[in-house]
């Protein structure tokens, strides 16, 4: 890459944090006071990637895509969202999908509290210094949901969280959610949706760097 590193895929789990994005304002879809969230051992951190507020723990998959992008980063947000649609269906779940005008991958609304929400599974934010992107997604598995209570995730009003746990139980889908399964899904589908992609940087190429 611009360094002559090799392109990257960490998958991790963090302890319970919640991240401020480029377009969150401090405190602003945060609901609770940082009284609050210390006491419950949730640290808050403002990071470079795009995107509001919102929420990682144990149990949700994160993957961080060091991979090189140049001025190609929309393409690659789509690349994104399609590998965790391709591990999504893995898992069991073929009506995973992105949502227009929005970043992350989703299921089909449901009517909550008598208005229709839309189900979002997977986040979605990136971060690109020296043409090479950083951060990638947050896909919950066996997530705490009840933690994204705490904000309104990534600013979105009409928008629920879910997890792969969550849809298998509402679907009464006869799988456990285990994070070793959702790794390899994960894993494979940006082995597939990554497979033809240029890992050059042309605009470096060009310049001579």
């Amino acid at each position: 890459m611009a360094g002559g590193g090799r392109p990257t895929l960490l998958l991790v789990e963090h302890p319970a944090v919640l991240t401020l994005g480029r377009k969150a304002r401090e405190g602003e879809n945060i609901v609770v006071t940082r009284e609050y969230l210390a006491a419950q051992g949730i640290g808050v951190f403002e990071v470079e990637r795009g995107g509001d507020v919102t929420y990682h723990g144990p149990g949700q998959l994160v993957a961080y895509a060091v991979f090189p992008v140049g001025r190609r980063v929309r393409d690659f947000l789509r690349l994104l969202e399609q590998s965790v649609v391709t591990a999504l269906d893995t898992l069991g779940l073929p009506d995973a999908r992105p949502n227009p005008g929005y970043a992350g991958v989703y299921v089909p609304d449901r009517e909550v509290g008598g208005l229709p929400r839309h189900q979002k599974l997977a986040s979605i934010g990136v971060a690109v210094k020296r043409h090479v992107a950083l951060h990638g997604v947050g896909m919950n598995v066996t997530t705490n949901l009840d933690h994204f209570d705490l904000i309104v995730p990534c600013g979105l009003t009409d928008t629920q969280m879910t997890s792969v746990a969550r849809e298998y139980d509402l679907r009464g889908l006869p799988r456990t959610a285990t994070m070793p399964e959702a790794k390899a899904a994960l894993a494979g589908a940006f082995t597939t949706t990554f497979d033809t992609y240029d890992w050059t940087l042309p605009e470096l190429a060009a310049a001579g760097s």
